[in-house]
């Protein structure tokens, strides 16, 4: 065995720890999102058909065709899916992403009632468990 191929700790490189909430959190994020990817294929496919047979327009109330309102869910749920990805690899842009997300979603419960929600408080201890292992990422 020549000295090139012999192991070295020296040389492996340095192996960041992923801590366990933010794996179960990445494969979480990671369920909802294909979760809303299927629900996306759906309503394009469903809305093929039912445009075929004269049905209504699920998302007339919007004012978009159900297939638009498809293709926007399917996108949206092709970002959570990259999202989680990027959770699970501790990409930092993932981390940004998801704590501009919560805080979205802590202004829009706080807004949406006079008490503090479930919700809520769920999006406040993941913003400070992020916050926390923050360092994690890169």
């Amino acid at each position: 065995m020549t000295s090139s191929t012999m192991y070295s700790p020296m040389s492996t490189p340095e192996r960041r720890s992923r801590p366990i909430g933010v794996a179960i959190l990445s494969v979480l994020i990671g369920l909802y999102g294909f979760i809303v990817f299927l629900l996306g294929l759906l309503i394009v496919v469903g809305s093929s058909l039912l445009g075929s047979f004269g049905g209504t327009n699920l998302f007339g109330h919007l004012g978009v065709s159900d297939l638009t309102g498809g293709l926007i869910v399917l996108v949206i749920g092709l970002v959570i899916l990259a999202l989680a990805v990027g959770l699970w690899h501790l990409r930092l842009w993932s981390l940004v992403l998801t704590i501009l997300f919560l805080v979205v979603e802590m202004v829009l419960y706080g807004l949406a009632s006079d008490f503090i929600s479930f919700g809520f408080i769920v999006a406040v201890l993941l913003f400070i468990y992020l916050l926390a292992v923050s360092r994690h990422f890169s």
